[in-house]
């Protein structure tokens, strides 16, 4: 007898602990077939992007084979392009072009977000986005590359511009960006036999908010400031860029800014495939029931960055688009589809935040387990023993590597992996990383 198909499309935290939820449950086992569409091989531990592209970490230490933790699902390379909710099939591009269809019997939509762009000149033919492990390569080998042309050059001014980075977005990945690029440029330095004797690399933090982390309590906002304007880091708030380009940026202050690197953290929004499915939506998260179910569609069940999903803890409002409540909505949305099938009972998602963990660098970080506020080198170690308990995978080589950057000088080379033309800001498929996401850095 034939297996009902559950067809998950795209592997960030729900769509990943969603199928290994599914995998893992016995009375499942010979009933159901799991099917994974992602366009990549592996689920991307996101939080530890920004240790990438600043050479702490290895790009393969934050990203987990699909094929090796979820054994019995069927992965099949591609990116979802077009949803038949009549037909219950789903179309797809592969990674070679050919196109592809499937049918399904449950469909579970968590294809996670993609940058959030504004309507600002020349940002997205300037900027440089940061939502996958491409642009986080590219990211890295770009700004080893300025801090070495600044070497090589006589001119003082082109030194001082490429010396400068600009981040826009003080949100949790530009605040780790900015914290771990700076001591990323600062160490280049150091090493190097001209620039050492010239002022220190200048980074700039900008958003429009009143303080860094905004979104975050006060307490973890005030120390995530201090540490990043201890370290040199320029923090702006209340500004943003007016304008990009080329070789600089004006600042809505009317202060332009030349710079070589500008680095777009702005946020993030749902991917336009939940629009083009057809269904209701609010603000480009589509509509679903406590239970994660799309209302008249009982097959089709949404969670992460793509799902409005009611918060019961705030009545009224809609789960955050972070990575605590997408990989604990892809276990509840899997206990459901199993209830569907007659294996235990339904229930809404619900889930109160036990706190958040920002990574500074080095021994530093802002965190507030269980609600208690913590800095320096005690919310350094519970950051690090959080992202190794919540990591799926390469824990050890992930300590290992922290363990290296301790002891021994950061490598930092470039790689040449990943070209700009690779990684456009304005594309929605930038080397087609977007499915990989659902938010950022829980503390659950």
């Amino acid at each position: 007898m034939s297996r009902s198909r559950v067809l998950v499309v795209g592997a960030g935290f729900a769509g990943y602990d969603a199928a290994r939820a599914l995998l893992r449950h016995r009375g499942l086992r010979e009933e159901i077939e799991v099917v994974l569409i992602n366009p990549t091989d592996y689920f991307l531990y996101l939080p530890l992007l920004p240790q990438v592209s600043s050479g702490v970490l290895e790009p393969r230490r934050v990203t987990v084979s699909l094929p090796g933790t979820l054994r019995r699902a069927r992965l099949v390379l591609g990116e979802v392009d077009r949803v038949d909710l009549d037909r219950r099939e789903v179309s797809y591009v592969g990674p070679e072009g050919d196109r592809g269809s499937m049918s399904y019997d449950r469909l579970v939509l968590t294809v996670g977000s993609v940058n959030r762009l504004l309507p600002i000149p020349g940002i997205t033919e300037h900027a440089h986005g940061y939502r996958g492990m491409p642009e986080a390569l590219y990211l890295r080998d770009h700004i080893t590359r300025q801090i070495e042309l600044a070497g090589g050059t006589d001119d003082p001014e082109e030194c001082a511009d490429r010396c400068t980075f600009v981040v826009v977005g003080a949100g949790y990945t530009g605040t780790e960006v900015a914290a771990q690029g700076k001591l990323y440029t600062d160490a280049m330095v150091r090493r190097h036999r001209v620039l050492r004797y010239r002022d220190p690399p200048r980074w700039l933090l900008l958003d429009i908010a009143d303080r860094v982390l905004p979104e975050l309590d006060p307490r973890l906002s005030r120390t995530a400031d201090r540490v990043l304007r201890r370290r040199g880091v320029e923090v702006r708030t209340g500004q943003t860029v007016k304008e990009a380009t080329a070789r600089g940026v004006l600042l809505s202050t009317g202060e332009t800014v030349a710079t070589r690197s500008l680095i777009w953290c702005v946020g993030v929004r749902p991917d336009p495939l939940v629009d083009d499915v057809g269904l209701s939506t609010v603000k480009g998260r589509l509509v679903v029931g406590p239970d994660l179910r799309v209302p008249g569609h009982p097959e089709v069940y949404a969670a992460g960055d793509a799902a409005a999903v009611p918060d019961a803890t705030r009545p009224g409002s809609y789960t955050p688009m972070t990575a605590q409540h997408a990989g604990r909505q892809g276990k509840v949305l899997a206990r459901n589809i199993a209830a569907s099938y007659g294996h235990g009972e339904a229930r809404a998602y619900r889930h109160h935040d036990l706190g958040f963990v920002v990574d500074l660098g080095g021994v530093q970080a802002a965190a507030n387990p269980l609600g208690v506020p913590l800095s320096g080198i005690a919310a350094g170690a519970v950051t690090r023993g959080y992202h190794l308990w919540a990591m799926p995978g390469n824990r050890v080589r992930v300590a290992a590597d922290w363990l290296l950057d301790a002891i021994l000088p950061r490598q930092a080379v470039q790689l040449g992996l990943v070209r700009s033309a690779s990684v456009p800001l304005g594309s929605d498929t930038p080397e087609l990383p977007h499915l990989q996401t659902a938010g950022h850095h829980p503390a659950r």
